[in-house]
């Protein structure tokens, strides 16, 4: 690619020095970032993402071939995050705790298909113990052997020390030793103690979350990073957020991508006192925080649009914005629809790949650690059966 950026393009003259840096591979300090977030110059901010994204990533956009399982709903902190839609006291009506039966049934969804992932995330049940969440990481792994067992995030692992009276490293050493290939991002939410006090006033600390993280890498397990937006959060706190995150990676590497996560109000105590309904954020928004997030995160190599909460067609725009990722065909979404998201529960693979091509891009089939596993796409793979007429497995009562 051309080893410049065309300067012209730019309607910002702020964002001029911020274009210098870029080229210059040159870290971007926390009021440049702010610039960033404040300028309404979209499209020169893309010319930098889209610059800064195809010379770390070339024309490569990465997908999964992967199918989200969601263990349990019930949760202890369901009357404290108010943003969380997903959640249920274990009286409360449609709370569900699946039996490991149950989820290996699902699970046999991946039989006969690409899949390569399971992506593992539930509730803070206040009597599942670890010994369930192994017994189901080895149990997918005896049957699924060639799966990715993505499982926990960060709140999950620090509740299961608490119930176990153990250190977070030794259950994520349990984890590891069942099969556990990486962790995924959420839970992260903004590390601001005020936003945190407003939104989510008994989940785990920032301090906490990214603990879970160091030692996890310090374990040789990677994980994921991410950052919800679009709430009471101001620019200055995602900024303070992005720069925890970015800190914390050039102490350990241990993050593979990055997932800005757009906040939906329907069904949540949070969106009924600021009453929004819909969608909260704007696509303006939601292509500014991948922009900002490739420009401020210069150490974290990839970029991930969660096309469930944005929309395909916004994600597809999102790879001139930074984005090098569409996450994958998902299977069955339940925490953002939830919250009110319209989009389909599932992606079949070819339509992934067809929405990469559709941007010029060129699509590569990625394992849980980025490896490439394909990149030829002449035959269409077979899809869940579920989209074929099955059902998935009636859950039983919390």
């Amino acid at each position: 690619m051309s080893g410049a950026i065309d300067v012209a393009r730019l309607r910002d003259p702020r964002l001029h020095p911020i274009a210098d840096k870029v080229m210059a591979s040159e870290r971007l300090t926390p009021d440049e970032g702010v610039a960033l977030y404040s300028t309404t110059d979209l499209l020169g901010l893309g010319t930098l993402t889209d610059f800064a994204n195809r010379r770390r990533n070339g024309d490569r956009v990465f997908f999964s071939a992967n199918q989200h399982i969601n263990p349990t709903n019930v949760c202890v902190l369901r009357n404290t995050c108010v943003f969380c839609s997903f959640a249920r006291m274990p009286k409360e009506d449609g709370a569900y705790t699946r039996s490991l039966d149950e989820v290996f049934h699902e699970a046999e969804q991946a039989r006969g298909t690409p899949t390569r992932e399971f992506h593992i995330v539930g509730g803070l049940h206040p009597k599942l113990r670890l010994g369930y969440y192994t017994d189901l990481i080895r149990g997918l792994k005896e049957r699924h052997p060639q799966v990715h067992i993505k499982a926990l995030t960060a709140v999950e692992i620090a509740h299961l020390a608490r119930i176990e009276k153990t250190s977070e490293r030794e259950v994520l050493l349990a984890m590891k030793d069942a099969g556990l290939t990486s962790l995924p991002g959420g839970g992260a939410e903004v590390f601001s103690s005020a936003v945190r006090a407003t939104i989510a006033e008994r989940k785990l600390t920032g301090e906490e979350w990214l603990r879970v993280h160091r030692v996890a890498h310090e374990l040789g397990i990677p994980t994921n990073c991410t950052m919800l937006y679009g709430h009471v959060e101001t620019a200055e706190d995602r900024i303070a957020h992005l720069e925890q995150l970015r800190a914390l990676q050039d102490d350990t590497g241990g993050f593979l991508t990055y997932i800005p996560l757009a906040y939906h109000p329907d069904h949540n105590e949070l969106g009924e006192e600021m009453g929004r309904v819909g969608t909260a954020t704007t696509g303006y928004e939601d292509l500014k925080n991948i922009a900002v997030g490739r420009l401020f995160l210069d150490n974290i190599p990839h970029v991930k649009t969660h096309w469930p909460m944005v929309t395909p067609f916004l994600s597809q725009i999102a790879l001139d914005f930074g984005c090098d990722d569409v996450e994958g065909t998902v299977v069955y979404e339940r925490i953002y629809h939830e919250a009110g998201a319209l989009t389909d529960m599932h992606l079949p693979y070819l339509e992934l790949v067809r929405l990469i091509r559709g941007a010029g891009k060129r699509p590569v089939e990625r394992d849980s650690l980025y490896r490439a596993v394909r990149e030829q796409f002449d035959d269409p793979p077979p899809e869940p059966s579920f989209r074929r007429g099955g059902a998935l497995p009636v859950v039983h009562a919390a």
